[in-house]
């Protein structure tokens, strides 16, 4: 398993298509802080603007889609037109005969924008790990890339049918969205990557980090992800460290105690289970592992999250 597919799998990174907006005329909508942590926006007919405080303004065009991770963000049809919020433009209802589908402007007079917008939940800890390595907003284009063009194909086409199943069709097209907008995103350099993602695409690193993903429980030593790359202890101990920044059984331990404060935080699994899932042998040695990596014991982590979360 390769690190994002383990990152998504295990924040329940779930999409859910919530509006289809047909904007006319002068519009604006704007997203405020306590929108989703993370919404992908496609245009599917028109263009607009999106302005976010801080940034120049950028023109978007049909087949561009918009990534935004929090913060108050505009679309407005020019630059500088008034914005109405999201809650209230939603509040008139969806066009009759729809149950997604908002309307904004004069109607049928003049040009119409179109965008699918999609927002994803997220469960637990893990996702800072992916919301970090995202910019605050990146527009990225389909052209060139005939599996995201496709993907916005099939999303169009969806909304505009009205056949049974609709909704879920549209949410698990949302997720399918999700990676191959990340991929774009940082395969393309307008994006730096995070260290993680690239080191993937390296036969060395990237081999021993889907081994380790998929099977983090597993007493691993240099020599057998060595044998994972095909290359000896000391060459492959090398090349990790060098694409990856860290040496191979630190990032290691790093993961695990990430799953481990996963664990502790959202269930009442017991040390020693939590032990065995991460690779120690006992709750002593997976207890000493965590306070010299984390600074507090495992015990005293999950009161301190419990009370935080009773707060």
């Amino acid at each position: 398993m390769d690190v994002l597919a383990d990152l998504l799998s295990r924040a329940h990174a779930r999409g859910a298509m919530f509006g289809h907006w047909q904007l006319t005329g002068e519009w604006g909508l704007e997203f405020d802080e306590g929108f989703n942590p993370l919404s992908i926006h496609t245009v599917i007919g028109g263009d607009l603007t999106v302005e976010r405080d801080g940034k120049p303004p950028e023109r978007v065009r049909q087949g561009d889609l918009i990534v935004i991770r929090g913060g108050r963000t505009r679309f407005v049809s020019t630059p500088g037109a008034p914005a109405m919020s999201l809650t209230r433009a939603q509040a008139a209802g969806p066009v009759p005969g729809t149950s997604r589908t908002f309307a904004l402007g004069p109607g049928s007079h003049g040009p119409c924008t179109e965008i699918l917008c999609g927002a994803y939940r997220f469960e637990g800890g893990l996702c800072t790990t992916l919301l970090t390595s995202l910019p605050d907003l990146a527009v990225v284009s389909s052209a060139g890339d005939r599996r995201l063009g496709a993907l916005i194909t099939l999303l169009a086409d969806e909304i505009r049918a009205t056949e049974p199943g609709q909704q879920t069709v549209l949410d698990r097209l949302i997720d399918l969205l999700l990676v191959a907008t990340l991929r774009a995103l940082w395969t393309r350099g307008d994006t730096s990557a995070p260290q993680w993602y690239s080191a993937l695409a390296d036969p060395v690193a990237g081999a021993a980090l889907r081994a380790m993903h998929a099977d983090p429980a597993r007493a691993w030593t240099v020599a057998d992800l060595a044998a994972e790359a095909k290359l000896s202890r000391a060459a492959f101990a090398r090349r990790f460290t060098t694409v990856t920044g860290v040496p191979p059984l630190s990032y290691l331990t790093t993961w695990r105690m990430t799953l481990a404060k996963e664990a502790l935080a959202s269930s009442p699994t017991s040390l020693a289970a939590i032990a065995g899932q991460v690779g120690y042998a006992d709750e002593f040695s997976f207890a000493t592992a965590f306070k010299r990596e984390v600074g507090e014991a495992p015990g005293r982590f999950r009161a301190r999250v419990d009370a935080a979360d009773r707060a």
